[in-house]
């Protein structure tokens, strides 16, 4: 039945197209709303459709009909206008405008079709983006004079010029041409006089409430562009701080005065804006009076008074961002001034993320501003040129810096308790409180929180470097209040304790060294009495945290640095969530700041912390997990590496590396009497984990893993070489879905980590020439060999990022061996990637890497290749610049660019 509506020689049945709307939109079945749904796309795509648009809207009933039709109308006026004929464009023209009067001059009906007339509005507003100025010079004065006819049509005219006004200013980007937004941004300007007097009008003579918050909302819109002098040298302002105390009026005159005070008139109004400031300061007394607890107000305030107190921080943040400097001028002023600062403080305690992120940028601005002044003066001025006394002018500079610094040394204490009470958590804190008020361990990082801190941070080291004395003093008091139960809670030892790590490096030392031992005296105390598992838990967090971020502290402090990875090693075996992960990373973070420490007799010793370390090994570890265990067998290999006798080092890594030894030789001896051993599950999964040990000590470790890998190298090539071919037979019997088996997938993992061990052992290696003697020929055949013979789902990926990692190590040296390198993997991998643009996404990249190795440094061996060699690394190249994904195609390009350039450099050598 619906299909007639498809057919145009026929008169159009709008109770039909109701009907078939209401199908749509209704709760038939699935098939009727797909039907329904078809017909209306068909419908819409018509091209004559919108010849039918007034007939459906004269007779319609449904405003869903009617939102069909002004959809297909606005189509039509974005893609097809000026292909219309003059007297369809101005039909269509006369018809919207006449019916937006029509509706909107009755407030009955505009009321009870606002959104149709909005509607309305927007397809108006579309018109005339292709007709406004040059087919429709009277449109503004036109629009003007029906504004004045009646307080509903009037309203809506401020409707539509707002409307008009965020289409050129805000949303043109993209949809006009440069110089169509300059054209109606000229005419807007040339005929702001009307608008701004219609504005002004309405402002000062109307007591129609929506008139008036439409015509504030209008006028918000045009602030930010209009001329100046419609601004400072007309009654506007006055207006607006008359309407601010209104409650109906508030927020909207409110942001009205922010977009005014947020511009920069490079001081020609600053008398105007002081005025301004003075007026709203009296004003904002009485509606929210001195000492009104803001956060208290806003948790138990309505939408409004939320909506006020956000507008107010952006008002105040706005203004002292660019008006600051005049308000420190006169004694009135800054009075005025600091009264501003300490409702912003106030504000800044408000439980809102956006409303403390506005007030967060404006506090690190003013803190860097005061640095920076700060910073300016202690740089001695350089003698003058002409020899002219500079004497008097820095003495003044002096005198004007002690009078700022004394200024503000009140709201910036009040910062810096801000600061402390509201700091962001790090990254490196991985124990957190869920909705459930439970200690858990962080799953995933909070990215705009890591953002947040990163400021916080800054904005507290510029504090403290202000004033070193009054940032401790707060944190020790906050710390103090903590010890005698008055503020404990989580979250206030937490944001204390990240403060206080985030300002490292920011005091002189001895001070940082006092400080410190209190801190962490006062932590570890609090630790002693705090009875409960979570409260343990959190207290350990916060210790670790601190005492990671001071390592110039700890090396200059043996026997605190002793004690406190003592203490990190008791944590280990603390089996709350996220404890011991934090221990593990912590011990990491301090072994890479202080590892020679680790590795010299130290006064009072009878040995290197090391070899303490070393002998408890086993006990040590006993809690941990494997990935946990990985992250501590890191910290050692650096603690290792800063052992300067090769000897003694190579005595560290053997005691290091027993206990995965002994299961290693264990493994192997088993799998010689029997190859069904290495089949086992339990044995994969052990030699996996063997492999990331070995991987995480060669990280840290670079040349010195030398000793290690020797041992296990040949017998590590066989295990892959022998769960290749185990993988191989499973794919070919089972088919593609046997590599998505959790057995193959372990497989796949065992050799995916002995090809990340080879590369992760090359790169940091120092020795090239016993790299290509005694490790690349013998990966030759167990990888290069088994990934050619390979069937495309079992073939890895890393084996071409490691080959990419050897030649960029080895550079000439692999010359001989690129034919070779070639022949296995090019032919074979690019069958995989040029298939289509979605398969193997990992192999794309890696290939290209090693062919941009390749021709970095074995550029030479492109010229061994045979002609159809040569042509299909070409074809490779243009198929990897022509890629959907950006960073293959700029890969590919850098690659051509490469080529290019050695064929080039080669030619000129000839």
């Amino acid at each position: 039945m619906a299909e007639k509506l498809l057919d145009f020689t026929q008169p159009l049945d709008v109770g039909l197209l109701d009907a078939t709307v209401a199908a749509f939109y209704g709760t038939g079945s699935k098939e009727e709303r797909a039907a329904a749904e078809r017909v209306l796309r068909q419908l819409q795509e018509h091209p004559d459709t919108w010849t039918r648009v007034v007939t459906i809207l004269q007779n319609s009933t449904i405003p869903n009909t009617k939102f069909y039709a002004l959809q297909v109308l606005e189509g039509v006026i974005k893609y097809r206008w000026n292909a219309l004929p003059v007297e369809q464009r101005d039909g269509i023209k006369n018809y919207i405008s006449d019916l937006i009067v029509q509706l909107s001059s009755n407030e009955s009906s505009f009321r009870a079709e606002r959104l149709y007339v909005n509607k309305l509005n927007i397809i108006l507003v579309q018109v005339l983006k292709h007709e406004w100025p040059a087919r429709w010079p009277r449109f503004i004065p036109d629009l003007v004079s029906a504004a004045k006819s009646s307080e509903t049509l009037c309203e809506n005219c401020m409707v539509i010029l707002k409307l008009l006004s965020e289409e050129v200013f805000d949303f043109s980007q993209g949809e006009l041409t440069q110089s169509k937004i300059k054209e109606l941004k000229n005419s807007l300007n040339s005929e702001f006089q009307l608008i701004h007097e219609l504005c002004q009008y309405v402002l000062s003579m109307s007591q129609h409430p929506e008139l008036i918050r439409a015509t504030l909302a209008t006028l918000h819109a045009f602030l930010s562009w209009i001329p100046l002098g419609y601004i400072f040298e007309s009654a506007l302002l006055e207006t607006l701080l008359k309407l601010f105390p209104v409650i109906s009026y508030r927020n909207l005159a409110l942001q009205c005065l922010s977009e005014v005070v947020a511009l920069s008139c490079g001081g020609y109004f600053d008398a105007q804006f002081v005025k301004l400031y003075t007026i709203f300061m009296v004003q904002l007394q009485v509606i929210l009076p001195p000492g009104t607890n803001v956060p208290e107000s806003y948790a138990s305030g309505s939408d409004e008074d939320q909506a006020f107190i956000q507008n107010l921080a952006i008002f105040f943040t706005s203004f002292l961002k660019s008006h600051i400097g005049v308000l420190e001028t006169t004694p009135e002023n800054r009075t005025a001034l600091l009264m501003g600062l300490e409702y912003l403080i106030g504000i800044s305690y408000v439980d809102d993320t956006e409303v403390f992120k506005v007030c967060l940028d404006y506090w690190n601005s003013l803190v860097c501003d005061l640095f920076q002044s700060e910073c300016n003066m202690e740089t001695p001025a350089p003698p003058s040129p002409l020899g002219l006394q500079v004497g008097g002018m820095l003495n003044g500079m002096a005198t004007l810096l002690s009078h700022r610094r004394a200024l503000y040394s009140g709201p910036l204490s009040k910062l810096r308790l801000l600061m402390i009470s509201r700091m962001a958590k790090p990254e490196e804190v991985l124990i957190v409180e869920d909705e459930n008020g439970n200690i858990v361990r962080e799953t995933m990082k909070d990215n705009d929180v890591l953002v947040q801190y990163k400021i916080m941070r800054e904005t507290l080291i510029y504090l403290s470097h202000l004033d070193h004395e009054d940032t401790e003093q707060q944190m020790l008091r906050k710390l103090s209040k903590q010890l005698n139960g008055e503020e404990w809670a989580w979250n206030n030892l937490n944001t204390l304790c990240w403060a206080i790590g985030s300002i490292s490096g920011s005091m002189v030392e001895d001070q940082e060294n006092r400080f410190l031992v209190t801190v962490i005296r006062d932590l570890l105390n609090l630790c002693e009495i705090t009875k409960g598992k979570d409260n343990k838990a959190v207290i350990a967090s916060n210790i670790m945290y601190v005492v990671g971020q001071y390592p110039r502290f700890l090396r200059a402090h043996w026997k605190f640095l002793k004690t406190v990875v003592n203490k990190l090693f008791e944590f280990m075996h603390e089996t709350h969530p996220g404890v011991q992960d934090m221990a593990c990373d912590t011990f990491l973070k301090i072994v890479q700041k202080c590892r020679r420490k680790f590795v010299i007799l130290q006064v009072g010793e009878t040995e290197p912390f090391v070899c303490e370390l070393l002998k408890g090994l086993p006990t040590t570890i006993l809690d941990l997990e494997a990935h946990q265990i990985h992250t501590f067998y890191e910290a050692v290999g650096f603690m290792i590496q800063a052992e300067s006798d090769p000897q003694r080092r190579d005595e560290y890594l053997q005691k290091l590396m027993e206990l995965p030894n002994q299961r290693w030789v264990e493994i192997i001896g088993q799998a010689r009497q029997s190859v069904e051993y290495l089949k086992s599950v339990e044995v994969v999964r052990a030699v996996l984990n063997i492999l990331q040990l070995n991987t995480s000590v060669a990280s840290s470790l670079g040349q010195a893993f030398l000793a290690q890998i020797s041992l296990i190298y040949l017998d590590m090539l066989n295990v892959y070489r022998m769960y290749s071919e185990l993988i191989s037979s499973s794919i070919a019997e089972g088919g593609p879905f046997a590599s998505r088996t959790s057995f193959v997938k372990l497989l796949r993992s065992v050799k995916r980590e002995t090809l990340k061990l080879i590369e992760t052992f090359v790169d940091k290696a120092e020795d090239v020439e016993l790299i290509a003697k005694n490790f690349v020929p013998a990966m030759m055949d167990p990888i290069l060999g088994d990934y050619a013979r390979n069937v495309s789902d079992a073939r890895e990926s890393e084996v071409l990022s490691l080959f990419a990692t050897i030649i960029d190590k080895l550079k000439g040296a692999m010359i001989d061996d690129v034919p070779r390198i070639f022949e296995a993997v090019f032919a074979c991998t690019l069958e995989m990637i040029t298939k289509n643009f979605e398969d193997y996404p990992e192999h794309r990249l890696k290939f290209f890497s090693l062919l941009r190795a390749i021709a970095s440094h074995c550029f030479r061996a492109l010229f061994t290749l045979s002609s159809q060699q040569l042509k299909l690394v070409m074809d490779s190249i243009i198929w990897a610049f022509r890629h959907t994904e950006r960073n293959v195609a700029e890969t590919g390009l850098n690659l051509l660019l490469e080529i290019l350039t050695n064929f080039q450099d080669s030619n000129c050598m000839c």
